[in-house]
C-alpha cells in the first residue's frame, strides 16, 4: 500500500498542462508526502479546474473507527463499498500529481521508489476529494475541517508486484486519461494497473 510520494512538478508546468487552471495553491514546496500531510490536487471548481492543497487521508468508514481520532485512508480499493460510492461522481474527482512513489520492502527495511520509465512522462495518481469535512485528525488539535483525498489502487504491473504482489496506485500518465477521470468515467473502467515497463525502480526520490 501506497503511504508514501514525491512531487516536484512545478505549479508553472501544471497550469500549462490544464488550460484556465486556477492556481489557488499558495507556494508549493516541492518534495515527499506523507498521510495526513498537505498535497497539491486538481480538482473541479465552478469555472473549471483549480490546483490547491489538500490533507491526504479521505474519511474512514465508521465501522473501522475505535476511538473518536480518524486518521484518514489513504488508498481507495473496494469501489463497490457504500462508503466510497458517494465520492466516485464527477463532482468528487481529483489528480494528484507525483514524480515518484515507493511501496515498503517489509519491516526494517525501508522502501522501494518507483518513478516513470520515460523521464519526460507527466504522472497523476486516480483521486478523490471531497471538502470542509469535520472530524478529528489528531487528538491535541481537537476537531479540524479540512479538504481531504485519497487515490484509488488497483492490482499491480509487473515492476510493482516484484515488491509488493497485492496493490498498485492507479496511475494516469495521458492527457485522455486526465480527461476521462475528471470527466467522471466509470472508475472502474480505470482502475486497472500501468502495462509493464513503464515504471523503473530508482534509489530514492526528492
Amino acid at each position: 500500500m501506497c503511504n508514501l510520494y514525491s512531487n516536484t512538478t512545478a505549479q508553472e508546468a501544471m497550469r500549462k498542462l490544464f488550460s484556465g487552471l486556477a492556481d489557488r495553491a499558495g507556494n508549493l514546496q516541492p518534495g515527499q508526502v506523507y498521510p495526513d500531510q498537505l498535497g497539491a490536487i486538481v480538482r473541479h471548481n465552478e469555472d473549471g479546474l483549480e490546483l490547491v492543497k489538500a490533507r491526504w487521508g479521505m474519511p474512514s468508514p465508521k465501522f473501522a473507527l475505535k476511538t473518536e481520532r480518524d486518521p484518514g485512508v489513504t488508498n481507495v480499493r473496494n469501489l463497490s463499498s457504500p462508503h466510497w460510492r458517494r465520492w466516485l461522481g464527477k463532482e468528487c474527482r481529483c489528480l494528484v500529481p507525483v514524480t515518484a512513489f515507493a511501496e515498503p520492502l517489509g519491516k526494517g527495511k525501508g522502501n522501494q521508489w518507483f518513478a516513470p520509465a520515460d523521464a519526460g512522462a507527466q504522472m497523476f495518481f486516480a483521486g478523490i476529494e471531497t471538502r470542509g469535512w469535520k472530524s478529528v485528525r489528531k487528538v491535541r488539535d481537537g476537531e479540524t475541517t479540512d479538504d481531504l483525498y485519497a487515490f484509488l489502487t488497483c492490482g499491480p504491473n509487473a515492476e510493482v508486484k516484484a515488491v509488493h504482489p497485492k496493490a498498485m496506485p492507479v496511475i494516469l500518465m495521458e492527457p485522455d486519461a486526465w480527461s476521462a477521470w475528471l470527466n467522471g468515467t466509470d472508475a472502474k473502467e480505470l482502475q486497472r494497473p500501468l502495462p509493464d515497463g513503464a515504471l523503473k525502480l530508482i534509489d530514492d526520490a526528492q
